[in-house]
């Protein structure tokens, strides 16, 4: 194997026959799978951040003195946001199956890293948007690379529970905006025109503290075994497995499952697609599900804080107080119900958390508009909606993330993930200018297309979907690479 320790500059047709994933499958919980959520799920914090800020920040925006945006121009500035996520996933993703998972979270990270800081100095509408774009194409191409990387790295029988809790760890995120819109935004402390900008400058910041945790974070061995790397692989489990034996653990010493793969340095873009095609039924699917959740969130949670300024008449400055109950209801979902996905399994979890989420919404929008609630029951009641919600969204990432082959996986996350944020930009566009004209009439026919859309997904996923619990990634699809 020491003569595979290179990567070829074309397929090289050898076969080797490896039990890499079989050994990191068999692998007890430890500090190691910790400290890889830690450094590489922290990734959706950015985006809560991100995100919550976008909200929280709205009613800033309109009466900055430099910006003065309207609603619609809010909501334009939002899909800008999203569009940029969409182009970056799909470009990102395709780099990181062609050049590795590690080289592609350090390149996302420094994207964001830059665009996010140049928000915090934009002075027009464009190059706000502009710099929105870009911070999207950052956040992007992080979701194909870490979602990717993780799913290789944590052992089968945990991998739905993790998954869930890493993408819900996007409310910590919210959490962090919220708190943070608070202090910008009190007019003792900042201006009308710094309080915004300072508020970007902070995600910026947060994203140099994760460039150094990532550092040691290996390549994914699964990845290194199909791109010609085998002895790479081999040593990168090796030195895991010690780490946990110097830990105090003892480890099953095999035999264990073996696969035999042909090594080549990439798949060519023909095979992706015909992959794709071929798992036609779980392609549907995936988005259906990512498509349905990102409408759902999108448009509902970008415009949060417009519907508590124009129609309860929250100060601006005091947004963040309901967005932090609001947060806390979407990170205890995934949290709480995430062991059921891997133990009642992925099918009924993913049905019945994307079915009853869509009906409270409904429920909580004819409520919203006979006016028959408040600013804190409309939390309230979207707590409950999005404590399922929260935790179908994140089945969404966890589908289309094991259910393709390991040479395309992150291409395909990004495609799906691409289209449904697509379809998913038009709500906040949409429900701006729902806002805009003051119909509570209207703005519940968006809320009913969201639920609509929620109940459909979960159905499709009820009868077609794949029971991958437990399960090691290698069965529910084999790797394109595989030999016999």
């Amino acid at each position: 194997m020491s003569s595979l320790a290179r990567a070829p500059t074309r397929p090289t047709g050898i076969v080797v026959e490896t039990d890499v994933s079989a050994r990191l499958d068999r692998l007890p919980w430890g500090r190691f799978h910790t400290l890889v959520v830690v450094a590489l799920g922290i990734t959706w914090i950015l985006d809560g951040l991100e995100v919550t800020l976008a909200g929280a920040l709205a009613g800033a925006l309109r009466e900055s003195p430099t910006l003065r945006f309207t609603n619609a121009e809010i909501g334009f500035a939002t899909s800008s946001y999203l569009a940029g996520a969409v182009l970056g996933a799909v470009g990102f993703g395709w780099l990181t199956d062609r050049l590795g998972r590690k080289k592609l979270f350090f390149i996302t990270l420094a994207v964001y890293l830059a665009a996010t800081a140049a928000t915090g100095f934009s002075w027009n509408l464009w190059s706000f948007c502009l710099f929105r774009f870009l911070t999207g194409a950052g956040i992007g191409g992080e979701y194909t690379a870490i979602n990717s990387t993780i799913q290789e790295l944590i052992p089968a029988r945990a991998r739905g529970w993790t998954d869930l809790v890493i993408n819900g760890s996007f409310w910590l995120g919210a959490v962090l905006g919220a708190g943070a819109s608070l202090i910008v935004l009190d007019p003792a402390l900042f201006g009308p025109d710094h309080g915004w900008r300072a508020a970007f400058l902070l995600g910026a910041l947060l994203g140099l503290v994760i460039l150094a945790l990532r550092t040691w974070i290996p390549e994914s061995p699964r990845w290194l075994m199909t791109h010609g790397r085998a002895a790479e692989a081999e040593a990168i489990v090796g030195c895991i497995e010690d780490r946990f034996r110097r830990e105090g653990h003892v480890l099953a010493e095999g035999p264990f499952r073996t696969a035999r793969l042909r090594q080549r340095s990439h798949t060519p873009l023909r095979e992706v697609f015909a992959a794709l095609a071929h798992y036609r039924q779980r392609a549907f699917v995936g988005l259906a599900l990512m498509a349905a959740q990102a409408f759902f969130y999108n448009a509902i949670f970008f415009t949060y804080g417009l519907i508590l300024i124009d129609f309860y008449h929250v100060p601006a400055g005091a947004i963040g107080w309901y967005i932090l109950p609001f947060a806390a209801g979407n990170f205890f979902g995934p949290v709480l119900l995430g062991r059921l996905f891997d133990t009642l399994g992925r099918k009924p979890m993913i049905a019945l958390t994307y079915g009853i989420s869509g009906l409270l919404l409904a429920v909580s929008g004819v409520l919203f508009q006979q006016e028959t609630l408040t600013a804190t029951t409309l939390t309230i009641s979207w707590m409950a909606v999005f404590f399922f919600a929260s935790a179908a969204a994140s089945s969404a990432y966890l589908t289309v993330s094991e259910v393709f082959p390991l040479e395309i996986r992150a291409f395909a996350i990004a495609v799906f993930y691409a289209i449904g944020t697509a379809v998913g930009a038009a709500g906040p566009a949409l429900f701006g200018l729902l806002i805009e004209g003051k119909s509570r009439e209207a703005i519940l026919g968006g809320y009913l297309l969201a639920s609509g859309l929620m109940v459909a997904a979960g159905i499709v996923a009820g009868i077609w979907g794949v029971a991958a619990e437990r399960r090691p990634l290698e069965e529910v699809a084999s790797p394109l690479a595989a030999a016999d």
